[in-house]
């Protein structure tokens, strides 16, 4: 049999080239000049800041001699920016309203952003790639010249994309926007004197259409913990209002939910946790509640993990594993890795221990559980905050009556607390030197 070299090339070619190009990306819907997109099958990440164009008509080119067919020209419209990114879909928007029609393909220009520092000279330690035994994709923000312990990503302003909200461990609520590869500084709110900063979350309960910002402080004249609450005016961060519990976000993406605990220092346990409304200009507590068995908001979470119809509480025991409640009313444990080196710290006479963030994500009944393992510096575990030599983040899954540590991504800094994004999970890690990077680790 003759074999024809040259189609065995074309073909092997072309087995190579498939997978390579992208999947469609099909308009589902139009409101005005926001056209909503379904991502679900793109196979590349889209991001806030991304351009498309949504391709209006083609028509043939065909060589006039010949009658060869040359491809299409494509009729494009005007290009929009992508303003927001959910799990299977985007949302983007054009400078003007054109006549889109649903099923319509669409063409998403990804930008990749630069990871060079903004302001301080960065060490070496900060231009480090994480070290991954994982397939996720992760992007870390240009170097913070302060030490971020706790930042989110949220439609925080009335600009278009979201902003990133971070605490420090000076007591600064900062705001930055994303600047092609820099992150701008647009406002700095310097917390009272004596108020120490331990968690930050954000969400809007007040339907206001942009998020509010919930600091968890520690006021050490009166030592008491309480929750600021702040939104954006302008460029400018305003205080509206507190109230007298330990506030954390928990789940994601549209299934986030803000839930307050009563807190407790002196050596009592904290209680449990009940979902925070605002109700008649009021920040008000519903009756449900929320067993936090003795932690902190920030070592539990709360998802239909085990399948689709109910609901599993998560969380991080004192053995140092994590275990989720099941709905027969037993429990999976997972191996021995997260409570060995708690975050704790300091306040006059009081070591208050926080279990790291553990954040819950995905399709009901088939989550991944993010959780933060953090290794103590030079072995010993401090009361000081802050003494920690690296960070790991764990990713695991349950499958088959087993909840098991799928991927490991070890960083370079110390993480002190997480939170959800539309991607995926918004690490900061703090640096040795007082520098931090935050890192987004993608779904």
């Amino acid at each position: 049999m003759k074999i024809n070299t040259k189609h065995m090339l074309l073909a092997a070619f072309m087995a190579f080239l498939l997978p390579c190009v992208s999947a469609q990306v099909i308009v589902v819907k139009q409101d005005g000049n926001n056209i909503y997109l379904d991502t679900s099958e793109h196979n590349r990440q889209v991001a806030v800041g991304d351009t498309f164009k949504v391709i209006l008509s083609q028509e043939k080119l065909t060589n006039p001699k010949t009658g060869k067919e040359l491809g299409n020209i494509n009729h494009y419209s005007a290009e929009g920016k992508i303003t927001e990114v959910q799990e299977l879909y985007a949302i983007g928007q054009l400078p003007e309203k054109e006549n889109i029609s649903v099923g319509q393909e669409v063409v998403i220009s990804t930008h990749a952003l630069a990871t060079q520092p903004q302001t301080a000279p960065v060490t070496q330690t900060a231009l480090q790639t994480p070290k991954v035994t994982s397939n996720r994709k992760i992007y870390s923000y240009p170097v913070i010249d302060r030490e971020i312990i706790s930042a989110v990503k949220a439609n925080i302003t009335p600009a278009p994309g979201d902003e990133i909200a971070a605490i420090d461990s000076k007591g600064h609520l900062l705001l930055y926007t994303q600047d092609g590869s820099s992150l701008s500084q647009i406002a700095d709110y310097q917390l009272p004197a004596g108020h120490k900063a331990i968690t930050l979350s954000a969400k809007d309960i007040m339907d206001a259409r942009f998020a509010q910002l919930f600091v968890v402080v520690y006021n050490e004249p009166k030592q008491k913990i309480s929750t600021l609450i702040f939104k954006a005016d302008g460029h400018k961060l305003k205080k509206i209002d507190s109230v007298p519990y330990f506030v954390k976000e928990i789940g994601c993406g549209d299934d986030k939910d803000l839930y307050a605990q009563k807190p407790f220092i002196n050596g009592a346990k904290p209680g449990d946790a009940r979902e925070l409304d605002h109700e008649w200009l009021r920040f008000t507590l519903d009756d449900d509640r929320l067993p936090t068995r003795g932690n902190w908001l920030t070592g539990v979470n709360y998802h239909e993990i085990q399948n689709d119809d109910d609901d599993n509480f998560v969380y991080t025991a004192s053995n140092g594993s994590i275990k989720i409640r099941l709905t027969n009313g037993n429990y999976a444990e997972s191996p021995a890795l997260f409570a060995t080196a708690p975050n704790r710290v300091k306040y006059k006479q009081d070591i208050i221990s926080f279990y790291p963030s553990l954040q819950v994500y995905g399709p009901d009944g088939r989550a991944t559980l993010a959780a933060v393992e953090n290794v103590a510096k030079m072995g010993v575990l401090s009361e000081q905050f802050g003494q920690y030599g690296s960070s790991k983040i764990h990713f695991l899954t349950y499958e088959n009556g087993i909840l098991d540590v799928r991927e490991t991504i070890d960083l370079n800094g110390v993480v002190y607390d997480t939170n959800c994004t539309a991607r995926g999970i918004l690490v900061p890690q703090v640096l040795s030197g007082g520098q931090s990077v935050l890192t987004e680790i993608y779904r």
